[in-house]
């Protein structure tokens, strides 16, 4: 079928139709989905049909079947896991991004591409008070940007121990020593694990998650035999910009001064806390993370953008192209500019995760963007105050940015209530365990979680701790 025929507008239409209903019907939406995987797999599978359908049917049935089966994570009432919603330019510009269809891969192929993305970095780079020399990749998320920033160490670690790791790989290499804080998360380690680093050496937290900088000082100290700067080799240091049940973030002016002392890179793993630092009355959280040498973080959770996008950012922007980049015959390389995406990410072939970031910034401006992650920060407190009110629910962490752990006493109890908020529907919060104790997490990342969504939330959790205590729901 030629474009002539206008064969997308049907499928197109459609697509508007169902999300335009998708999104309508968010605010009023039972959160959890109400079928399983198991009970959705006959209804998409079964004998793949010997004659095909007309891209329009084939969306009403892909929105019809799926419907039962979604959870309605863009509600700003969805506090599970650390999951954000999706700002409006931010998807509509992703809806672009799908109908451009650009291999984003080439500044040489998609110059329209390369140039959004080089102003959304470079937007983010002052946003966040970092490097404006660094380089910046966009990635799948958290865990890839974790990858990549940690990749651009290892190139950069083993160069300076001598090393040609694009030679002679991992064999025989100088050991490089990964220090991370007990309470990291497990991204971190699955990253070096995907690096063939190894697992990393556990250094002490305090009773929010924060990593001791006197222990990482120890701990350097002992694997390098105390015989001073670099002494023991190579070494890469993983930092935290809010830790997933406290929110707590690690103190970089202290621990970053450490780390360098000793040699070592720093990697900062801020998932959904470097916002912070776009919000003047949050940026104390931050204090001194700017002196690190590579950051990760995912714009889905804190600024709003769509499925997938990561964040890796370079200071050492040679060390980064080193990493992930290839020269090969047939690319056609822009000999303007700083270099190609596909040097500052895992991926040759990719979609240009940069512009739906363009759109969010450019759709907030500075001024947005801090007010949007304060008022994450402030929904959060309203949402700990509420429930500290309650009697037998104890609010377990210095509630300073966006996540709160509850208890209700004992451990079956709090698995009791958090059951019962699942199921109640109102909203979504994710069990979990902290500090040896079961913990109902509240996670808030959505930026249109407001007032209401606060009281809702409280309200949800009253009902439920009272219906567990009224034996509806045994513990």
């Amino acid at each position: 079928m030629s474009h002539d025929d206008d064969g997308y507008a049907p499928a197109l239409a459609a697509a508007t139709r169902h999300a335009a209903a998708w999104l309508g019907s968010l605010s009023g939406r039972h959160i959890g989905p109400g079928r399983t995987a198991h009970d959705l797999v006959p209804a998409f599978g079964g004998p793949l049909p010997a004659q095909g359908m007309p891209a329009d049917q084939v969306i009403d049935l892909l929105a019809r079947t799926a419907d039962p089966g979604l959870m309605a994570m863009p509600s700003g009432r969805f506090f599970g896991w650390v999951i954000g919603g999706t700002l409006p330019a931010a998807l509509a510009s992703d809806w672009l991004v799908s109908a451009w269809d650009q291999n984003a891969g080439l500044r040489y192929a998609t110059p329209a591409m390369a140039a959004i993305e080089e102003a959304a970095a470079a937007w983010l780079l002052d946003l966040l008070g970092l490097p404006p020399q660094a380089d910046v990749g966009f990635v799948t998320g958290a865990t890839m940007a974790n990858f990549t920033g940690m990749a651009a160490a290892r190139w950069r670690l083993m160069a300076d121990a001598g090393w040609d790791l694009d030679r002679d790989g991992l064999a025989g290499a100088p050991r490089i020593r990964c220090f991370v804080g007990r309470e990291r998360h497990d991204t971190v380690d699955l990253a070096l694990r995907y690096l063939g680093l190894g697992r990393p050496t556990v250094v002490d937290t305090d009773d929010q998650g924060r990593l001791l900088p006197e222990a990482l000082d120890a701990a350097l100290s002992e694997t390098s035999g105390g015989s001073g700067t670099g002494a023991g080799g190579p070494a890469l240091v993983c930092l935290q910009a809010g830790n997933l049940h406290s929110g707590a973030f690690d103190p970089f002016d202290r621990a970053v001064e450490v780390a360098h002392r000793h040699g070592a890179w720093v990697h900062v793993d801020g998932a959904f806390g470097l916002w912070a630092a776009a919000a003047p009355a949050l940026r104390q959280l931050v204090a001194g993370f700017e002196q690190a040498d590579s950051w990760g973080t995912d714009a889905h959770k804190t600024l709003n953008v769509p499925y997938d996008c990561g964040i890796a950012i370079v200071r050492d922007a040679g060390a980064l192209r080193s990493a992930m980049g290839l020269h090969a015959s047939y690319l056609m390389h822009d000999a303007e500019g700083p270099g190609d995406p596909f040097e500052k990410a895992p991926e040759l072939s990719r979609r240009a995760r940069g512009v739906p970031v363009w759109a969010a910034l450019r759709s907030l401006g500075r001024e947005g963007v801090a007010s949007q992650v304060t008022g994450l920060a402030e929904a959060a407190a309203g949402i700990a105050k509420g429930l500290a009110a309650l009697d037998g629910v104890e609010v377990l962490n210095e509630v300073q940015y966006t996540q709160i752990c509850v208890a209700f006493g004992d451990d079956a109890t709090t698995r009791a209530v958090t059951e019962r908020i699942i199921e109640d529907g109102r909203v979504w919060m994710s069990g979990s365990r902290w500090r040896d104790r079961d913990v109902l997490r509240v996670s808030v990342s959505n930026w249109q979680t407001g007032p209401d969504e606060v009281d809702t939330a409280v309200d949800a959790v009253r009902s439920a701790l009272a219906a567990v205590r009224g034996g509806l729901h045994s513990p």
